[in-house]
């Protein structure tokens, strides 16, 4: 089963469209994802998901300019169940969730989750993409780089 990848990048758009200011993941498989994002608020952590993401599309998780330097993020291949994980752990639910707080996840009801950062360094548009590489020396291939 091939190893499943992120690239990030900074969202920049280049057309002669308006500048859209949000996060957005893009979903570069064949398959439908479902995406989940933990973000710092004024009131303490939040996490919320699902989105659904079918194949070879994008979709807005927060509309308008960031307000966070680090966003986290977590997604399941709900096809060939593979992940996009990473070491921050915090709450995710079944069906339809926004979750304050990171703590005692499961003692609250739900499950716990490891989430991947991202460092937007502050910029007001930020993009994730998430893809699928074959596996090379039983290690998933590197994050891609940033760009404006």
């Amino acid at each position: 089963m091939p190893f499943l990848t992120v690239a990030v990048g900074l969202s920049a758009m280049v057309m002669a469209s308006p500048a859209r200011a949000d996060f957005r993941v893009c979903n570069a498989t064949q398959n439908l994802v479902g995406v989940g994002i933990g973000y710092r608020a004024k009131a303490g952590w939040i996490t919320e998901g699902w989105w659904h993401i079918e194949g070879s599309s994008c979709k807005t998780l927060i509309e308008g300019p960031l307000s966070s330097r680090f966003y986290y993020l977590y997604a399941e291949d709900a096809e060939r169940g593979g992940r996009w994980d990473g070491p921050i752990n915090m709450c995710v639910a079944e069906k339809e969730f926004k979750i304050a707080g990171v703590n005692d996840c499961v003692a609250r009801g739900f499950q716990r989750a490891g989430f991947q950062e991202y460092d937007t360094g502050e910029q007001a548009s930020w993009m994730v993409q998430l893809t699928d590489e074959p596996a090379t020396g039983g290690a998933p291939a590197a994050p891609g780089t940033n760009s404006q």
